[in-house]
């Protein structure tokens, strides 16, 4: 016979991984996949000693998968763009002329903006910085900018679009999962997104006016363009593959076979632009491009890409899922978030333990698809009872979740960030400023009350009629 799960029972996987995490990755700097399956073990024996049999254990791990699979497709076809992309001369195009258009110095303000452009037009983070953020990586990179601040202004500009964007998924579940008109959740997101979004640029503007000094990023960015030249057709009409994967997504056909017309694209500018062979295309496809030009810093930056590059992705995203199913499926998330429900009493409480609770999700379930599912489950009455409109609870999901995922190295956020932009999760997170000053502006307007809107009279009264109707007769 199943037992509902207490708080300390449901808290004993939770701190099982936690401390493998703090053993593993920070004092052994060992990946995340051995402290998430011995998380995912001590899950399964408690769920067991609860219960529930083998059987039901092992239907939730699948049900954990199955939330991800969508992500693990998307992932896997990132990496062939990437694999094709940069043996096809695209991202060396974009690059080469990036370093004509952009300064050093405005740099990072410019490199967030376009991602936040792009992203809000397609409504996809990931794929634009597996796309648009791989060539800032190296357009930042020759300029002579750290990696980590490079890769904190791609970030920021990127989950700015995908989070106010109709067509993003999160956008479009945290909506969906709270009863939310999409275009009333995004029209209060605006309060909290827009201030940090300001911050973010002011702050990048500050961090970038030192460089760009002296002759050393100059000489840098000429030696760059001369080895780019020698070693790629570049030509401003491949310029129009990445421009054609916007549009489509833009036009609303899905990622995936966006994706795949950008992967075929890349794969025929390297066979009849840059002049290689089909295996080599393949190959770049497979185990990502390999190129020798001399130049170590533009070595680096185009040799990799490909299917391959993104198993490490791959299994970090299925691991992190059976481990969050578990938790999820045994009831020992619900009895967790019923524990914090108690110290949320009041209206402004309850919005500032949703943000916390989001990114308390990120961090012991590895995906920020169940950092904005669980807590709308959890929370959706506890809003309706205290009198406050749904898209109070739509907005703090996405403060919460959809932001703080990157935070997290064993997040599948974080995992697909070091496997793109090839900066960890710890480096960066000092410059992904959009993505921590959000959470806290999200808090401050909870505590104070400022933006928190309380349910009328009359929505009130619907949904008790709404309530009511769904009662058995």
């Amino acid at each position: 016979m199943k037992k509902e799960m207490s708080f300390g029972v449901a808290m004993i996987p939770l701190i099982v991984m936690i401390v493998m995490m703090a053993i593993t990755v920070v004092w052994l700097e060992q990946g995340p996949h051995i402290p998430l399956i011995v998380g995912t073990s001590a899950a399964a024996i408690v769920a067991w000693s609860s219960g529930y049999k083998w059987n039901e254990i092992e239907e939730s791990m699948y049900k954990g998968i199955r939330l991800a699979l969508p992500a693990v497709v998307i992932i896997i076809l990132v990496g062939m763009t990437i694999g094709a992309w940069m043996g096809g001369g695209i991202v060396a195009t974009m690059i080469y002329y990036g370093l004509e258009i952009l300064t050093p110095s405005f740099f990072l303000v410019s490199i967030s903006v376009i991602c936040a452009v792009v992203s809000l037009a397609i409504g996809s983070s990931w794929s634009t910085m597996g796309t648009i953020g791989v060539a800032g990586m190296g357009i930042g990179l020759s300029m002579g900018i750290p990696a980590p601040m490079i890769a904190g202004a791609i970030i920021s500009g990127s989950y700015f679009g995908d989070k106010m964007s109709p067509l993003s998924d999160t956008t479009n579940l945290a909506s969906g999962l709270t009863g939310t008109d999409l275009f009333v959740h995004i029209r209060h997101m605006l309060y909290t997104t827009i201030p940090g979004f300001i911050i973010a640029l002011v702050i990048y503007a500050f961090l970038g006016k030192d460089f760009g000094k002296g002759d050393m990023n100059a000489e840098n960015i000429e030696q760059t363009m001369r080895v780019l030249q020698d070693s790629f057709v570049i030509s401003p009409f491949l310029l129009i593959i990445p421009l054609i994967v916007i549009i489509l997504v833009a036009k609303k056909v899905p990622a995936i076979p966006a994706l795949i017309i950008g992967v075929l694209l890349g794969f025929l500018s390297q066979i009849f632009i840059q002049g290689g062979n089909m295996a080599d295309a393949i190959a770049a496809l497979q185990s990502g491009f390999v190129i020798d030009t001399g130049n170590n810093m533009v070595d680096k930056l185009f040799n990799g890409g490909g299917l391959d590059s993104m198993m490490y992705t791959v299994s970090m995203t299925i691991v992190a899922m059976t481990f969050g199913g578990i938790l999820e499926n045994t009831g020992m998330l619900q009895a967790i978030v019923k524990q914090i429900l108690k110290f949320a009493k009041t209206s402004r409480s309850v919005v500032a333990s949703t943000v916390l609770s989001c990114f308390a999700t990120n961090v012991t379930c590895s995906e920020q698809y169940i950092s904005i599912v669980i807590p709308s489950r959890m929370y959706v009455k506890a809003y309706r009872d205290k009198g406050l409109h749904s898209k109070n609870l739509s907005r703090a999901l996405e403060d919460g979740g959809t932001l703080t995922s990157v935070f997290v190295p064993w997040n599948t956020c974080g995992v697909f960030i070091l496997a793109t932009l090839g900066v960890h999760a710890f480096d960066y997170a000092p410059y992904a400023i959009l993505n921590f000053i959000i959470p806290v502006i999200s808090i401050i307007y909870a505590m104070t009350g400022f933006t928190i809107t309380k349910l009328t009279e009359a929505e009130i009264q619907n949904i008790k009629k709404e309530e009511e109707a769904t009662l058995p007769v």
